[in-house]
């Protein structure tokens, strides 16, 4: 029978971490006394630990409601997001240039002019 997942608030995950955190407790140790399972505990200990490191050098954003970016910090997130979609369009033509020229040298007529015309190539410079 299947174990209905449960669900936690997150200020019972905010008090767990902090007991591995700041009470200097093992994970498992933690995990046990509460009855959760470990991965489960190590991932509210890197997100709290995340959390808190972003909150320590100032304009970070805060999931738990703090804090939000800069003004400058929100503009250069919109500009590489805005590089990461060029980007990925420069992707998507370069794979479909290449499906194109690899189904061109399926064809017997392609790959005669391909090859003469590396063979020409190769003549002209020395090789």
């Amino acid at each position: 029978m299947a174990r209905t997942r449960r669900s936690f608030t997150p200020e019972y995950r905010l008090e767990a971490s902090h007991r591995v955190i700041h009470g200097n407790q093992r994970v498992a140790d933690v995990a046990r006394e509460l009855g959760l399972n470990e991965s489960v505990l190590h991932t509210w200990v890197r997100d709290e630990r995340l959390r808190m490191a972003a909150a320590a050098i100032g304009g970070a954003p805060d999931p738990g409601g703090g804090q939000s970016l800069s003004p400058d910090a929100r503009a250069e997130l919109v500009r590489l997001r805005e590089k990461v979609a060029r980007q990925a369009e420069d992707i998507a033509f370069l794979q479909k240039a290449s499906a194109y020229v690899a189904a061109q040298l399926d064809r017997p007529a392609f790959r005669v002019h391909f090859l003469s015309w590396v063979a020409c190539h190769e003549a002209e410079q020395g090789r």
